[in-house]
């Protein structure tokens, strides 16, 4: 039976995560306290999406979704030649090789959809785009509810002819990538509540809200501006279950500020603001995945180091609200919070 967002016995979604945050023990936890836990197969070959989602399942018999980012078209070569050559200098500082050569990539779509048709999984959530008609329509078959991210009613006008089931209507405030359709498309600044009635004016399908969400007043101000349920990432990066590096929970608390930048993939995204946004952010083409690729080895080699300076530390405007603990007790309270 398809999954009603609207029927969730707590209407919390668990974000999700790409790179690592999200796992399939905080999926459960989530599913614990009553929301809907996400998986995050961006980034991921097919084969441990596999493994995450037999996880789940021995997890929790609840529904749970798993989110896939739509490839786009390869970037101008030219661009990330020339990005390249900025950071060869940061590279050589810290003993690390940047790829020379970086082909298309797909983020194995073709395959993560026949593992999504052959043995399908209650929800799936689309980022950076929309599958074609016949996608859409192969999994609409398979009895999954489809979820399209949008940043603007364009976008939303878009998913709504193409069936989906939902729509996650992401705001400025979202840490992370910002859901545009298009990497070349600058993202909206759009408040979330003044996004959803906006987006509620050009569909009547059910709407998620995601940005910034990270107490109980912005979860009940964002039900009211007609939303049937909100979507947290932020708010769960410092729980139990969450696979966020050390480094990156602290800073959370640290750091004070976040910025949206492209600097380290090619695609805007929210982040802590450090000094490689500052240094290379104005520089960074729109590139995506290219640039992903490309600043890897500069990321793992910040990880390794604890370098707050250097990393990706993905995070919304209410980062400083997050709390450790465990996922469950988290959401539990917020939720408890936003009924007052």
């Amino acid at each position: 039976m398809p999954v009603r967002l609207d029927d969730l016995a707590v209407p919390v979604i668990a974000a999700p995560m790409a790179g690592g945050p999200s796992t399939p023990e905080l999926a459960a936890a989530v599913n614990r306290a009553g929301g809907l836990g996400f998986l995050a197969a961006g980034m991921k070959t097919v084969e441990a999406l596999a493994e995450q989602i037999a996880a789940v399942r021995k997890a929790t018999d609840r529904p749970y979704g798993v989110n896939l980012f739509v490839p786009g078209a390869p970037a101008d070569r030219a661009v990330v030649d020339a990005y390249r050559e900025r950071l060869r200098p940061e590279a050589e500082r810290w003993g690390v090789a940047l790829p020379e050569e970086i082909g298309p990539d797909r983020d194995g779509w073709e395959a993560k959809l026949a593992l999504l048709l052959a043995d399908p999984v209650p929800v799936v959530s689309y980022t950076f785009g929309l599958p074609t008609a016949a996608e859409a329509a192969a999994l609409r078959a398979a009895g999954t509810t489809q979820i399209a991210t949008v940043t603007t009613p364009g976008e939303a006008r878009a998913a709504e002819a193409l069936g989906m089931d939902a729509l996650c209507v992401q705001g400025p405030e979202a840490g992370g990538h910002r859901s545009t359709h298009r990497v070349t498309d600058r993202p909206g600044e759009l408040p979330l509540l003044e996004l959803l009635p906006a987006v509620r004016e050009v569909t009547a399908l059910p709407l998620v809200a995601a940005g910034g969400l990270g107490d109980g007043p912005a979860v009940a101000a964002a039900l009211r501006a007609g939303a049937v349920a909100v979507q947290l990432g932020t708010a769960l990066l410092r729980a139990d279950e969450s696979g966020a590096s050390a480094a990156h929970r602290a800073a959370l608390t640290e750091l004070p500020e976040t910025a949206v930048t492209r600097a380290f993939t090619g695609r805007p995204a929210r982040g802590l603001r450090n000094a490689f946004i500052d240094r290379y952010g104005p520089y960074a083409p729109a590139a995506y995945p290219e640039v992903h690729h490309l600043t890897a080895p500069l990321r793992t080699a910040a990880a390794r180091r604890g370098d707050t300076d250097a990393m990706h530390l993905w995070a919304g405007t209410a980062h400083h609200l997050a709390r450790s603990g465990p996922a469950e007790a988290i959401v539990t309270e917020l939720w408890r919070a936003a009924r007052g």
